[in-house]
């Protein structure tokens, strides 16, 4: 994030795709997709970078309301499933931000919190993980 040029085109090298090139790529994608909720994308570039805006956005309750009145906490859950380590991240963080009381049954069940507890439990396989999700558990159900 904080980089001058030079540092920037030895992390990408040779033959990747410069900073700049890819950002453009991410807006073209997002200005010309014909759905307007990328979670719901075959894609898995789209829906980590929506579920990412829906975890960055969450954090603001009013924003929180909207996402879960719009019908997007199932979207969100079907989430915790990618193939996507940022996209679970992100997911794990936005399920934290959108549980209240007015939604606890929706996302409390027992076949999501058995998921969020393998995800606490892998904490040698991925710490960041294990951290989100025990910080869930520890807020939300514990």
């Amino acid at each position: 994030m904080f980089t001058n040029d030079q540092r920037q085109q030895e992390r990408t090298g040779q033959y990747g795709t410069s900073r700049q090139q890819y950002l453009q790529e991410l807006v073209n994608q997002f200005q010309n997709t014909s759905d307007e909720d990328c979670i719901t994308e075959p894609n898995e570039k789209l829906m980590e970078f929506g579920i990412g805006g829906i975890c960055n956005s969450c954090v603001d309750p009013a924003n929180a309301a909207i996402i879960t009145q719009c019908g997007g906490i199932p979207l969100v859950i079907k989430c915790l499933s990618s193939p996507v380590r940022n996209t679970v991240n992100y997911a794990l963080g936005a399920l934290y931000y959108l549980c209240n009381k007015s939604n606890r049954e929706e996302i409390l069940k027992p076949e999501v919190i058995d998921v969020i507890e393998r995800y606490a439990a892998a904490q040698t396989v991925n710490a960041s993980f294990s951290n989100l999700a025990k910080a869930f558990l520890d807020k939300h159900v514990s």
